[in-house]
């Protein structure tokens, strides 16, 4: 999962964090797990920050962070949860240009919680909007986006307003 908020622990070091997985996993961190760890961080272009601390990484680097441990245990799913609201928007593109070369490169299916309908325009294939908990619509974002249905989506699309 990717948080919103990042969900990184302040007194570990980039790798450490990446690495936490595996010592919640197994109690334990081998070299085999650090070097995993640090093609991640690589692989996110932070090979270079391995030894800095969250408060020295700006918002992009720490949500660049947040995904490499997410991806540490090969997981066939990412959860996002309005993983780039806190991002100005250079790190967005950023991230969402990340996001979808993992999936490409991983075939991780990646979900993505957002109310930005620009961030489901850029990168997603499939929408569902919720209102209370509770599916009002789906399926392809070009059919969904082309002819909303619900008012949440008209809504959240700017095609009628929230009050109506």
């Amino acid at each position: 999962m990717i948080f919103q908020n990042f969900g990184l622990l302040a007194q570990k070091t980039a790798l450490d964090n990446v690495c936490f997985p595996f010592l919640a996993a197994k109690g334990r961190i081998e070299e085999a797990d650090r070097e995993r760890a640090r093609e991640l961080l690589d692989m996110v272009g932070l090979s270079s920050k391995e030894d800095s601390y969250p408060a020295q990484l700006s918002g992009g680097q720490k949500q660049r962070v947040a995904i490499a441990r997410a991806l540490t245990l090969h997981p066939d799913h990412i959860l996002c949860d309005e993983a780039t609201s806190a991002l100005d928007p250079a790190s967005t593109v950023s991230v969402l240009d990340m996001l979808e070369r993992i999936n490409k490169e991983t075939g991780a299916t990646i979900v993505i919680i957002t109310h930005s309908m620009g961030v489901v325009e850029r990168v997603c294939k499939h929408v569902a909007v919720l209102e209370q908990g509770c599916v009002v619509e789906q399926g392809s974002v070009a059919e969904v986006f082309a002819n909303p249905q619900a008012q949440t989506t008209k809504a959240l699309l700017g095609k009628v307003s929230w009050n109506g």
